[in-house]
């Protein structure tokens, strides 16, 4: 049993594909397939289920799978560590970002860390906090943007906080309450909304303020991205409660109110509580300088 085995029984666990597993080790089909099963051989039980259209973990693949993404992950540690002992960083930041992110420019934050290290890849994905923070815990990711309401400190990570600012009513042009200095909670009572899904953390920051204001609210609408709900808005169909930042930042046709009563909503950056990997050190060093 090799180190080499037990990528490629990573990767065929990730892509349930042999061809693609293999592309994305860089080696033939056939080859990646040799060397599984003489590792099947070797260990004396069936890691995967093959059939002409997809592939599937056994049991004791499953139990396998388990111990070999860890190994690969200390010897790509290990490799990583022992660069960043001479001042290299190599390996990859994976990134993750909540869609509304105001607090930091991330694209200026990102471009500075490939400047600095440029031996580093960089992957971005876009997600909730919930997602995210799950993600930095499996190791998924490194480093993650995260927006949760005030108050509420991410669980399970490390943290720092970015910003903090308030929620504001958003209305078309032509709504009622458009012109209005300020609004309270209570003056939206009977608005359709759009917001974020149900259970996140983007929706969770307006269902606890709705709830403490003992105001029912009717969330017509959820969607995952800001721009989508702001559309909704600005053509009529709901109102909706967003951070400053998002709303500046919008070209949509839409009118933004102060809530006196409203929510707020912080803005973190998390990373692992415990071995953050070089690659991630690296990023907040960079990212913390932009904040100073």
């Amino acid at each position: 049993m090799d180190l080499q085995q037990l990528r490629y029984v990573v990767a065929v666990a990730a892509t349930a594909s042999f061809t693609r597993a293999a592309a994305t080790c860089f080696v033939t089909q056939s080859a990646l397939s040799h060397r599984i099963a003489a590792l099947e051989r070797e260990i004396g039980q069936r890691l995967f289920v093959r059939t002409s259209r997809s592939v599937a973990l056994t049991e004791a693949g499953e139990a396998f799978l388990t111990h070999a993404r860890a190994a690969v992950s200390s010897a790509d540690q290990a490799v990583e560590e022992a660069a960043a002992a001479s001042g290299a960083i190599v390996g990859v930041l994976r990134l993750g970002v909540i869609p509304t992110v105001t607090a930091i420019d991330v694209a200026g934050a990102l471009r500075a860390y490939r400047a600095a290290h440029p031996s580093s890849r960089v992957e971005m994905r876009m997600g909730n906090s919930d997602a995210l923070i799950a993600a930095i815990r499996s190791r998924e990711l490194d480093v993650a943007v995260l927006g949760l309401r005030e108050g509420a400190v991410p669980d399970g990570v490390a943290s720092r906080t970015l910003a903090t600012e308030r929620l504001q009513a958003v209305f078309s042009a032509d709504h009622r309450l458009a012109a209005a200095t300020s609004v309270d909670l209570a003056d939206l009572a009977g608005e359709l909304f759009a917001d974020f899904p149900a259970g996140t953390a983007g929706r969770m920051q307006s269902d606890v303020a709705f709830r403490a204001a003992g105001v029912e609210r009717d969330v017509a609408f959820e969607a995952d991205s800001a721009e989508l709900i702001l559309d909704l808005v600005a053509s009529g169909l709901a109102v909706t409660l967003l951070a400053r930042g998002v709303v500046r930042r919008s070209v949509a046709r839409v009118a933004a109110v102060d809530v006196r009563d409203g929510p707020a909503r912080s803005e973190y950056l998390a990373w692992h509580a415990t071995d953050p990997r070089s690659a991630a050190r690296a990023f907040l060093n960079i990212a913390s300088d932009r904040l100073a």
